[in-house]
């Protein structure tokens, strides 16, 4: 249910929760295997929350399409090198850019956005080049990569958070399926517990999608719920990676 209200309300934060959550509460021994887990799981609850936010009509498919599609390659690559890093290593990696990604967020708080956002010409070299590179940061740690999405969405498009944020999870399911699948192969996918956590994150992503169209409202409110959620889930793996050393 967390995990399904993270990506509701944010667009992210789904693998950066399910993660943890399987390693140090569910007891998951093995990291790559909780990575792999969490990545159909985040996948299957970003699929579910997607229409919740297509139905309202935030969604702006074509930026989303094309990003996704240049990601999925990414995705792929970056998922063969993450397996070949230790699992504590790469949690602890991920956090500290973790912390970067949440101070940029900060910084353009505040930021409206443009209406009407489209794909074109204008914006092609930007969209295609940051979904290459958000698509290998997702592969590499394994993750469905939201919040990495949402802000290269803004950056490479000029679109509004609520836009990104709806936008984010056609790319979020991609990199999450292609990244699970490469895992998949390699047998580190727990299919019980992915189960699981799909059915629960279907009840969190509703709560969550309605919260983010209610914060949406408030100029930067989205902006900054984003940023928190992810410097406490960073701060926190750093902590449970430095008392496990």
């Amino acid at each position: 249910m967390l995990v399904g209200f993270s990506l509701g309300l944010v667009g992210g934060g789904g693998s950066i929760l399910a993660v943890p959550l399987m390693v140090y509460v569910v007891g998951v021994p093995e990291p790559h295997v909780g990575i792999g887990t969490s990545a159909i799981a985040v996948a299957a609850n970003a699929a579910i929350n997607l229409s919740n936010h297509a139905r309202g009509g935030t969604v702006i498919w074509s930026c989303a399409i094309v990003f996704a599609l240049a990601g999925m390659c990414g995705a792929f690559g970056g998922s063969i090198l993450g397996k070949m890093l230790d699992g504590q290593k790469l949690l602890a990696l991920f956090a500290l850019v973790m912390l970067v990604i949440a101070a940029l967020m900060l910084k353009t708080r505040a930021r409206v956005g443009l209406t009407g956002v489209k794909f074109s010409m204008d914006n092609m070299l930007a969209i295609v080049g940051l979904g290459l590179a958000t698509g290998t940061m997702s592969g590499f740690f394994g993750i469905g990569g939201g919040f990495l999405i949402v802000p290269a969405l803004m950056l490479a498009t000029g679109m509004p958070i609520m836009n990104a944020v709806s936008s984010s999870l056609v790319a979020v399911t991609a990199f999450g399926m292609t990244t699970a699948l490469s895992y998949a192969w390699s047998g580190l996918v727990s299919w019980g517990l992915a189960a699981l956590f799909v059915a629960g994150g279907v009840a969190g992503g509703l709560a969550g999608t309605r919260s983010a169209r209610h914060l949406s409202e408030r100029r930067g409110a989205l902006n900054t719920v984003f940023a928190t959620v992810i410097i406490v889930v960073a701060i926190y793996m750093l902590v449970r990676n430095i008392h496990g050393s």
